[in-house]
């Protein structure tokens, strides 16, 4: 694997421990992984069959949830925490299709996705992209940088696609959602997915304790409940919580992941 811009990799970057940025990436079929993501990331699939399908249904719900909001709702800054590498449809491709004008933030602490979004996530000319280095455990300092690109008088959509199942104690999940959500005026979203093992997704337990063993970050899923309980106070957007397959699209087969849009009031 290469760096997009040719520079020598970050000395945070680990090549001989899987990591879940790289293995998400060999999922989606993209190409910026090593030989022990592949390895780790075949070994899971040979243990939930079904998590390539979780993978590439939650890029779709990004885009559905993004459209819906640039179209439907008009929102026109977009703060994505836990942005992973750039595949196709990022959220300022799809926001900025609708919405030249669009602002959008990435936020990763991960320094692979550091080099790759700096070189691959560029905006439209109308509208601004940006990359902050940061860790989502840290809402405070995500906030206060992101605030060079975004106003945090007009509403943000709140992206966290599977990041919070990263933070393994749910309380502190709960914070880091709820920090976020202060942050931002009325009329602003939460666009949130979490693995579960429920909707099917029993199978995953014994894949999800290898995950702990041999790669990094650690993983958790959450019930349903759980997942709910961070969107306490906010409007839930139809159709609720459901597997994010499904969300937008009843024809879709439903995964063990759940996906949700939420507003401010």
């Amino acid at each position: 694997m290469s760096d997009a811009d040719g520079s020598r990799p970050d000395g945070r970057i680990s090549s001989h421990i899987a990591h879940n940025a790289r293995v998400w990436n060999y999922w989606l079929g993209g190409k910026d992984h090593y030989e022990v993501d592949e390895q780790v990331g075949d070994m899971v699939t040979s243990m939930y069959p079904s998590i390539g399908e979780v993978a590439r249904a939650d890029r779709q719900f990004l885009g559905r949830a993004v459209r819906h909001l640039a179209g439907e709702e008009g929102v026109r800054q977009f703060l994505d925490v836990g942005t992973g590498l750039p595949t196709v449809d990022n959220t300022h491709e799809v926001a900025q299709r609708i919405a030249p004008d669009a602002r959008v933030v990435y936020v990763d602490n991960d320094p692979i996705v550091l080099t790759h979004a700096r070189a691959l996530l560029t905006s439209s000319a109308e509208g601004r992209t940006n990359y902050v280095d940061a860790d989502a455990r840290d809402p405070r300092a995500i906030i206060e940088a992101a605030s060079e690109t975004l106003d945090f008088d007009q509403p943000v959509a709140i992206m966290l696609l599977g990041i919070l199942n990263f933070v393994l104690d749910t309380d502190e999940a709960a914070s880091i959602v709820r920090e976020l959500v202060d942050a931002v005026p009325s009329g602003s979203y939460v666009v949130l997915t979490h693995p579960t093992l429920e909707l099917g997704g029993e199978g995953n337990k014994e894949a999800m304790a290898f995950w702990n063993e041999n790669a990094k970050p650690p993983i958790t899923a959450r019930t349903g409940a759980e997942i709910a309980a961070f969107l306490d106070g906010l409007e839930l957007v139809e159709p609720g919580l459901v597997s994010c397959a499904r969300w937008r699209d009843d024809e879709a087969t439903q995964v063990a992941q759940y996906g949700v849009v939420a507003r401010k009031p």
